[in-house]
């Protein structure tokens, strides 16, 4: 049987579009580039706290596994992958996919990747120790039912970490105006700023998919110094991660 997607075509045209450029670090995807460090070592610290493991091994996470979802080219599963994580990195877009292949084969990487939905993983009754959703629930046809497949890949006592984009007039104002269209960081047309998520949205519906949110922290930008950092102001970019108790 099929699964129902929220995968939006809409939004994967745009990315397939672009797909060849997923690891040039000046091209379209240049603000993942730059913001990678910040979320990495967030997820890291908050990852390593949450399953209680040894900071000083160079693979940590050794043993667990790891779902990225809405994947891209890789440029989230491959430093995964390098901390111990049995990494699987799925994507909507088929090109993606492919780029993403050829680079880990390059890196002399092991990932399993494949071109399919969380709904299509559900179907097959699959669940990880991690679950990530990094920049994908502003382009997702149904938010609600997004975060119900993704909460539900979630193993018991595992972690879903979310990262995604305020809908505030600073928002509209940065990442929209600002980084489309005076920037040009992004390519005209990549966000819908109607489709920013509010914090107290994405953890409702994180709630809803029986996960418990555990904290909250933006991603902040130092112009100054042209590097991202964890803050605490949500305005615009934030990450959230949430944990499912070991009896579900």
């Amino acid at each position: 049987m099929a699964a129902t997607s929220t995968a939006s075509a809409d939004e994967l045209a745009k990315f397939e579009a672009v797909a060849d450029t997923w690891w040039d670090p000046s091209g379209p995807f240049r603000p993942l580039h730059k913001f990678n460090p910040a979320r990495i070592r967030f997820m890291r610290d908050h990852l390593m706290r949450h399953f209680g493991l040894d900071e000083a091994s160079s693979t940590p996470f050794a043993g667990l596994s790891l779902l990225d979802i809405g994947c891209g080219g890789g440029l989230i599963t491959e430093p995964m992958a390098r901390l111990g994580f049995n990494v699987t990195g799925i994507d909507a877009a088929q090109k993606n996919i492919s780029v993403a292949q050829v680079h880990a084969e390059r890196s002399d990487l092991d990932i399993s990747y494949e071109t399919a939905t969380p709904e299509d993983l559900l179907l097959r009754n699959r669940k990880f120790d991690v679950v990530l959703t990094l920049e994908v629930v502003e382009h997702v046809a149904d938010l609600n039912a997004f975060l119900n497949a993704a909460g539900s890949l979630v193993a018991p006592g595992g972690t879903l970490i979310a990262a995604t984009l305020n809908r505030t007039f600073k928002s509209l104002a940065l990442a929209k105006i600002g980084a489309e269209y005076i920037l040009r960081w992004l390519p005209r047309g990549t966000h819908d700023w109607r489709k920013f998520v509010k914090p107290s949205e994405l953890a409702a519906d994180i709630r809803a998919a029986g996960l418990k949110v555990s904290e909250i922290s933006g991603l902040s930008y130092d112009l100054m110094n042209d590097t991202w950092k964890i803050s605490r102001d949500l305005d615009v970019n934030y990450i959230v991660s949430a944990t499912k108790d070991l009896k579900r």
